[in-house]
């Protein structure tokens, strides 16, 4: 196996644990070896899944888990409880008067004209909201002292209510926590056994409905979270594990399992942040520029734009958007995280015939449990993993490491059943059309994220990864008018690999507002010195001895607007002088964005935020000279895949990826078979290996956009 010369936490024996929604993948790197292993996640108890895979591979390693100097775990915990709702009973304290500003949101509608629309249901139910007398304005002073009492009276009430966490929310709470924190202190005295999240924590920025939709998030997803990990952590120590255990978050850094269970909602997309990471490692090795970041798994499917090496981070993201690309129909929570789209289009995805006689796919999956049709665990849903297996593209005996034998007749009957009876046609022309339509739903959520962020998607190269994703790379390339693919090393468990890769750090971020023609120096060194420390401490904490680096941002904007940029602060100090050359950082900023400023309006500082991180070494980069060729598999270098020109079986050749060796790159047709995943090569596309090893799909011929692979057969020849 390929060696992995940078390493940037100077660990000998490295694991990562990437617990998904269908399946838990993991990775072993042990000096120049590679080991990776996919089981089905076990959602009653996902611990089992995490400790099933890892003994597959430290045994195939001749390992102990003794020996194991890194372990990163990666997981969709959070993020389920929160889409399917299956969170703890939470209860929510707030100011007195405002317990309904979580149905209120923003008072708009995301959906101006649809008469029936549906707005998310709040985490906490309104019984279950409660308003306390205490009032902080936006200086942090107080207008009226914390009812105590009143604090007292809600306990008998979450008692008999079986309350088993509590958020807490009060007005301002960012400047001046003292209230929340008194809260806190009562609930421990009087119900030691609850879950407390504080808004001053967990979210201390402004912006009052983010802030308690964040902070009611964090205390619904607690208890079930600091149980699980808690579970692991013994179970991991039992088994011999030495070394800390350490979580990804959701913006692509490593944290201590400590911050994990304080703030579980800074979990919430750690896995598809994973993806990401590994995504910059592998443009950062090739000279890519311009990446689009395609995982495809059994559940979801990620996108995200990756320029000049770095994944575009945003402040907040939504979960469980009631419409697939509108914004505002999901709760919002604000946290540091990967902006990427995220749509219910992965190997589980379940297809139907609609009401108009439409194929639908997604967003509900089979998951693990019971999975697709053809897994024959007792599911019986058509999903696009099954028509997959009708067409021909997976080895029945090889799908997921050989771990689940895949049953073709139940595919075909299910696909019959669901999608061909409605349709008049066979269940080959089933499959063909739910991978169609899949296929178009990502493009779709391409094309619509690429419109929101600006960008033109021809312009970049697809990096595809997940046990799913290969299948559909070539085809998902095609209708974005992308004229080349790579799929890395070891794709099918590629967001598990990249937390190997990602940094250790915290970031930390708190509102204190400043206008630069009143600039308070003093104060706003303080509060970067209380953020510093705290970010300081969670970091030297899980990386004892390493050295840090620190960026740190002011967020801007014009006195009287919405929404601020993020501006570098290069001091580490800040002096009264330097609000002048702040403001013109801000203004050339702002020119960037939007291509003029507005002069003579004064400036305003709404957050500050430091982000701590260990170093991470330079990548040397191979470039893009491919060293390719191949050498069918042995016993056999064909599969029939079902031709929908034809309505008949076509042979199509089939590369070992493992036996891939240099020589000219080789046209599709093809498939490109490894354990954890097949990469489709239509006609049209030529693939060989660069010089890391990654597999390299490009344009050789041109063909229409709507081609599938058996269509492309006529086209190569």
């Amino acid at each position: 196996m390929p060696a992995d010369n940078q390493n940037s936490h100077q660990a000998s024996v490295r694991l990562a644990v990437d617990v998904g929604g269908t399946f838990t993948d993991t990775v072993l790197l042990a000096g120049t070896r590679r080991y990776t292993s996919k089981v089905l996640t076990t959602p009653a108890a996902p611990e089992n899944g995490v400790i099933h895979g890892v003994q597959d591979l430290l045994a195939s390693a001749g390992l102990s888990l003794a020996q194991v100097d890194l372990f990163i775990l990666g997981t969709t915990l959070a993020t389920n409880a929160l889409i399917e709702r299956k969170g703890a009973r939470t209860a929510l304290i707030t100011t007195a008067g405002f317990r309904d500003l979580v149905e209120i949101g923003w008072e708009d509608r995301f959906a101006q004209y649809d008469i029936f629309l549906d707005k998310p249901a709040p985490l906490v139910p309104r019984y279950l909201r409660f308003g306390v007398p205490e009032r902080v304005d936006g200086r942090g002073n107080t207008l009226l002292s914390l009812d105590e009492e009143a604090v007292a009276a809600l306990v008998p009430q979450f008692e008999a209510q079986g309350v088993e966490s509590v958020a807490v929310t009060f007005l301002h709470s960012y400047v001046n926590p003292a209230h929340e924190q008194r809260v806190r202190a009562i609930l421990g005295e009087l119900a030691p056994h609850l879950w407390v999240s504080l808004s001053s924590d967990v979210c201390p920025e402004i912006r009052e409905y983010e802030r308690l939709s964040t902070t009611s998030a964090n205390a619904y997803v607690q208890p079930l979270v600091a149980g699980y990990l808690g579970r692991l952590r013994e179970r991991v120590a039992a088994l011999g594990l030495r070394s800390p255990l350490f979580l990804m978050t959701s913006g692509g850094a490593i944290t201590n399992i400590e911050a994990g269970i304080a703030q579980p909602v800074r979990l919430v997309e750690s896995g598809p942040a994973g993806g990401a990471i590994l995504s910059r490692r592998v443009a950062e090795q090739g000279g890519i520029g311009r990446a689009l970041s395609f995982d495809m798994g059994g559940t979801t499917a990620k996108i995200c734009f990756i320029d000049d090496y770095q994944p575009q981070i945003s402040r907040s993201f939504e979960f469980g958007r009631m419409h697939r690309h509108l914004k505002g129909s999901g709760l919002p929570i604000r946290i540091p995280v990967i902006e990427m789209v995220e749509i219910g289009a992965g190997g589980g995805s379940i297809a139907r015939i609609d009401a108009l006689g439409r194929v639908q796919v997604g967003p509900d999956s089979a998951g693990s449990e019971p999975g697709p049709a053809s897994y024959g665990l007792g599911g019986s849903a058509a999903t696009v993993t099954d028509a997959n297996c009708v067409l021909g593209l997976l080895d029945p005996q090889r799908f997921a490491v050989g771990k689940v034998a895949l049953q073709p007749e139940l595919a075909r009957v299910a696909l019959g059943t669901d999608i061909a009876h409605g349709l008049g046609t066979t269940p080959e022309f089933a499959a063909l059309a739910v991978t169609e339509i899949v296929t178009e739903n990502m493009a779709n959520a391409a094309r619509v994220h690429a419109t929101e962020l600006g960008k033109t998607v021809e312009d970049y190269t697809l990096i595809a990864f997940g046990g799913a994703a290969p299948l559909h790379a070539a085809a998902l390339a095609r209708r974005l008018g992308i004229q080349r693919v790579i799929v890395p090393q070891s794709a099918g468990v590629g967001s598990a690999l990249g937390f190997l890769w990602a940094p250790i750090a915290y970031q930390a971020v708190r509102s204190f507002y400043q206008r630069l023609d009143a600039f308070d120096a003093a104060a706003v060194n303080a509060v970067l010195g209380q953020l510093a420390a705290n970010a300081r401490d969670i970091v030297s904490q899980a990386a004892p001895g390493q050295a840090l680096g620190e960026q740190r941002l002011a967020y801007m904007r014009y006195a009287g607007q919405g929404h601020e940029i993020p501006v570098p602060l290069h001091a580490q100090v800040l002096r009264a002088a330097d609000a002048a050359a702040l403001g013109e950082s801000f203004e050339r900023a702002y020119a960037a964005l939007y291509g003029r400023t507005l002069p003579g309006n004064p400036v305003e500082i709404i957050s500050w935020s430091i982000n701590v991180s260990t170093a991470q070494p330079a990548i040397a980069r191979a470039g893009q000279s491919a060293a390719a060729g191949a050498a069918a598999v042995a016993g056999g270098g064909q599969r029939i895949l079902f031709d929908g020109e034809h309505g008949a079986g076509r042979e199509v050749p089939v590369y070992e990826r493992a036996a891939l060796s240099g020589g000219s790159p080789i046209h599709g047709p093809a498939l490109v078979v490894e354990d954890e995943t097949t990469t489709v090569v239509p006609a049209g596309f030529a693939f060989s290996l660069d010089a890391d090893g990654h597999l390299v799909l490009a344009v050789s011929i041109p063909v229409p956009a709507q081609a599938g692979l058996t269509d492309l057969v006529e086209v190569a020849q």
